[in-house]
């Protein structure tokens, strides 16, 4: 597995494009008059404006955007001094890094100079390109140095991230753990095994957080830092103590906490054993802890464990801090970092890990429910909410603290940006939360024996965004709930094969009865029905003891359509159902219809699918611009296909003027709407791209829209299900928890419609 992983470490850096970052322009360079604009003449002017106000540099450039990662390469990750060649795979990943997480733009600059004032002087004739500087793997103690040179003569947010990442991270950790295991920071005895960059940052802020230095013990490969050692440079004399301790055994006896930035295995079991009650563990060496995972908790049932390894729990990553702390600092162009701005860090990342945790990060772990407690102590990198908690936290510190030089005073505004930076703004999704929340409706969930669908209901439910009734058997559901601690307290549950429920089953048999006795049902095969919670669920909004109703997790598609069409049945006003998808990308929704019902629509059943499908994307205050799908454009072909979609248009345009549809069209056509004004400038679509798209059979739709969910990662809701009397909707089978709370919402606003 070692030599297939470093194989691959191998290729992912070597194959293709070699590295993993590059230059991409921000602005158009197709025509001679955009490069006349992007440089000469046009770049005249600008510079001008900047001569004349330095500041304007952040108006015209990308300098407020760009970080510059910088290491001479003399401490690099484990590796130690291998150089600034060897070191930059390590810089070009740090700037992916920050490009990923928190939309900021990097160069790395990889120095040959070990000598301070050397390298202090390269980094200060460099330093106008950049609007903030990582200072990176650079050894101790001359990063002491660099770094607090640096921020005393420059004006730009610095930090390094060795020491400052590291620490702000764990004091997030920290501070959760001693909730935890109710201790108070100014009481514990804190042993810090190893007197590196990090330790000793790691260390200074946690007596800024409160501890008390005389119960902080330091070590470094030599034993304590005590008073009676003459090897010590300055820095470690800062933490020498007096007491009578030498060796790391003596330092762990009585010991609250224990922070290992050193080499694996140093503690032992022992050591741990003679540590005070509920201690807390934050074994960092990596890829080997100075305490394995699997020894300390066999050893401790009562600790807090920490590591830096990604496949334990609690992994102490810089990742949560590095990329928000920039944003947060260069949005408010910070003249420097200070310790304010790294407190309110730790302290938004430790609150951030008391909340529900977002489905997509226990899907990204691997886990079923992520909770606050021993193993969930500080949030994981996947966690999208992490740049709208930290970057605010620490731009309101940077101002509070009077180093920000342009103060944000919107902060909605600014929380709503750095979504958009990440594309997790989502106007859609925004809205459809919105309208759920004014009125939450009762959905019938069929599949609730089921874990996604619990885990859905818990998230609707918790965010006011439904009132989940779960379907099924009650002692099963029960055990899910159990086994997953999820939080549904209150929530009914029906079992409808239970004795409680006969009197309901009876009522609901003569019912469909009623509905279907001349389609071949009976009074046997009715009451039968009822123990299939496919039958009983859509009952239950057909009697109005629900709103609307989900299903289909767990069968396919004809079998949980059958028992609505039989039961709530279609509109009055229109000949048939349709299915319809929305594809959720940055540039806004795409709705595609009909995915899933008619076969081999005719034109009149095509008129009908794109009145539904219209209906409902004005309903997400959109107004719908439509394109019939075909193989031809505007008669350029004939055929059944274009010509029944052709009809369709024709009838739309004669019966609904106000409308904008238009085609038969190809997809090309509906999509490039330059290519749309040139070829048929006559389009009602008026040279702009469709965002609905109708399909001429089922075929091609279900085809297009199964492609699409494949090769793109565009978010995708549905099947929404259009022209039902009352609101009813399948599930793909096999849905997630995502794809489930988001038809849940669609469920409630059909429900509020009515």
């Amino acid at each position: 597995m070692d030599k297939l992983f470093r194989k691959d470490a191998f290729n992912y850096h070597a194959l293709g494009r070699p590295g993993k970052i590059e230059v991409i322009p921000t602005k158009p360079y197709s025509t001679q008059r955009d490069l006349s604009l992007a440089y000469t003449p046009g770049v005249a002017d600008p510079c001008l404006a900047i001569d004349k106000n330095k500041e304007d540099v952040y108006k015209y450039t990308a300098k407020g955007n760009l970080v510059a990662v910088i290491s001479n390469g003399t401490a690099v990750l484990g590796l130690g001094n291998i150089g600034p060649e060897a070191g930059k795979p390590v810089m070009e990943g740090k700037g992916l890094l920050f490009k990923i997480f928190a939309d900021i733009d990097v160069f790395d600059i990889e120095v040959d100079e070990t000598d301070v004032d050397k390298f202090i002087q390269t980094v200060k004739a460099i330093a106008p390109t950049f609007g903030g500087i990582n200072l990176e793997d650079i050894k101790a103690p001359e990063c002491f140095e660099i770094e607090q040179r640096l921020k005393e003569e420059l004006d730009i947010p610095i930090m390094h991230d060795d020491q400052h990442g590291t620490a702000i991270i764990t004091s997030a950790g920290l501070l959760n753990a001693l909730e935890i295991n109710n201790k108070k920071i100014e009481d514990i005895k804190i042993v810090v095994n190893g007197a590196g960059a990090a330790s000793v940052s790691c260390t200074r802020l946690y007596i800024a957080l409160g501890a008390n230095p005389d119960n902080i013990i330091m070590l470094d490969s030599r034993g304590v830092l005590h008073k009676d050692r003459t090897d010590m440079n300055e820095t470690k004399k800062q933490f020498a103590t007096n007491k009578p301790v030498h060796t790391l055994a003596e330092a762990l006896k009585g010991a609250d906490m224990f922070l290992g930035l050193s080499v694996g295995g140093v503690m032992k079991k022992e050591m741990l054993l003679s540590m005070a009650e509920r201690p807390i563990v934050f074994a960092l060496a990596n890829p080997t802890p100075e305490i394995s995972y699997e020894v300390a908790m066999e050893t401790r049932d009562d600790l807090v464990m920490a590591t830096g390894r990604s496949d334990y729990p609690n992994q102490i990553n810089n990742v949560l801090g590095f990329p928000f702390i920039f944003r947060g600092a260069m949005d408010v162009r910070a003249s420097a970092i200070n310790e304010e701005m790294k407190l309110a860090a730790s302290k938004a990342l430790a609150q951030l890990a008391k909340e529900p945790v977002p489905e997509e990060v226990n899907i990204a772990f691997n886990v079923q429910n992520l909770k606050f407690g021993r193993d969930y102590i500080i949030p994981k990198p996947t966690d999208p909410r992490l740049i709208e908690r930290v970057a605010p936290a620490v731009a309101k510190a940077a101002i509070e603290s009077g180093i920000a030089g342009s103060p944000i005073t919107d902060w909605p505004a600014y929380v709503e940006e750095l979504r958009k930076r990440l594309g997790l703004s989502n106007k859609l999704k925004m809205q459809m939360k919105a309208a759920c929340k004014r009125k939450p409706k009762r959905v019938v969930l069929a599949d609730a024996q089921r874990y996604n669908m619990l885990k859905a209901a818990e998230i609707v439910k918790n965010e006011n965004l439904a009132v989940p009734v779960l379907l099924g058997d009650k002692e099963v559901i029960e055990g899910i709930i159990r086994k997953n601690e999820l939080e549904l307290d209150g929530v009914e549950i029906i079992d409808n094969k239970c004795k409680e429920e006969k009197n309901r089953r009876q009522e609901f048999a003569k019912i469909l009865l009623e509905k279907q006795q001349r389609k071949g049902m009976t009074p046997t095969s009715a009451l039968d029905a009822m123990l299939h919670r496919n039958y009983f669920a859509p009952m239950l909004v057909e009697t109005a003891y629900a709103d609307a109703v989900l299903s289909g997790l767990t069968r396919n598609y004809p079998d949980s359509i059958r028992p609505f069409l039989q039961i709530i049945g279609k509109r009055d006003d229109t000949r048939i159902v349709s299915g319809m998808y929305i594809f959720n990308g940055k540039e806004g929704p795409l709705f595609l219809s009909d995915c899933t019902v008619n076969q081999e629509p005719c034109a009149k059943d095509l008129v009908d699918i794109t009145l539904q499908t219209a209906e409902e994307v004005r309903r997400f205050k959109i107004e719908p611009r439509i394109a019939m799908l075909s193989y031809s454009n505007f008669g350029s072909v004939k055929g059944r296909v274009p010509d029944c979609q052709r009809e369709a248009v024709e009838i739309l345009h004669r019966d609904h003027p106000g409308l904008i549809v238009d085609g038969e069209m190809q997809a090309s056509i509906a999509m490039n709407p330059e290519l749309a004004k040139d070829s048929f400038p006559f389009s009602k679509l008026n040279g702009k791209k469709a965002n609905t798209l109708i399909f001429p059979n089922l075929a091609a739709a279900n085809i297009a829209q199964k492609l699409m969910q494949q090769i793109t990662d565009i978010e995708v809701i549905g099947p929404v299900l259009n022209g039902m009397k009352k609101p009813a909707h399948v599930l793909q089978m096999g849905s997630g928890v995502n794809e489930i709370v988001n038809m849940i919402m669609v469920a409630v606003m059909d429900a509020q419609k009515r």
